[in-house]
């Protein structure tokens, strides 16, 4: 029975369900860019400078598997906390919309914590503690001084954000996993 509270997925491992997680983070945050520039449709033509805004740092030169699932880990949670601050400027600014992009922003935001959990559950020892929660440190973007039109463009940096992140989980993950389980069932 305990077997099965671990695997929740019949036939996936834990490592496999990951992978699946991550790969359908990656599909859903597409679709919320999607959503978001048929919204604001002055982003057709705009192209950031390509500076990331979440960018971990690695300890050591070639880091272990283990060691690129922590700092993927570490990516996933400053997104996490830049999906938030996005989420919580929106509605100040326009309030709780009852649409598709809300839902679908919902729907990302409940997915990123998921594959939070499941990294961490991946990589967690003795010696390592993980966190889940939002990494809040915000870029100075936010503050305001490009008013909402500087917001848009800042939020729009950070949907690609997490599409970069999450197909960055789902190759790393599937990387881990065909090391454990030395499969490609994912």
């Amino acid at each position: 029975m305990a077997e099965q509270e671990e695997q929740p997925i019949a036939g996936r491992s834990l490592t496999g369900q990951a992978v699946a997680l991550a790969r359908l983070l990656h599909h859903e945050c597409t679709s919320l860019l999607r959503l978001y520039t048929e919204r604001e449709t002055f982003l057709s033509s705009y192209t950031p400078d390509g500076k990331r805004l979440v960018s971990p740092s690695p300890e050591s030169e070639e880091p272990s598997m283990e060691e690129q699932v922590q700092l993927l880990h570490s990516a996933l949670r400053q997104c996490l906390g830049l999906l938030h601050h996005v989420i919580q400027k929106e509605e100040e600014e326009w309030g709780k919309l009852e649409d598709e992009y809300e839902s679908m922003r919902k729907s990302v935001r409940a997915r990123l914590e998921h594959l939070l959990y499941s990294t961490k559950g991946l990589v967690e020892t003795d010696g390592t503690n993980l966190e889940v929660t939002p990494d809040n440190q915000c870029n100075e973007e936010t503050d305001g001084s490009g008013g909402v039109f500087g917001f848009k463009l800042w939020t729009y940096r950070v949907l690609l954000e997490l599409i970069h992140w999450s197909d960055h989980a789902a190759k790393t993950l599937h990387v881990l996993h065909t090391e454990r389980e030395g499969a490609e069932e994912a």
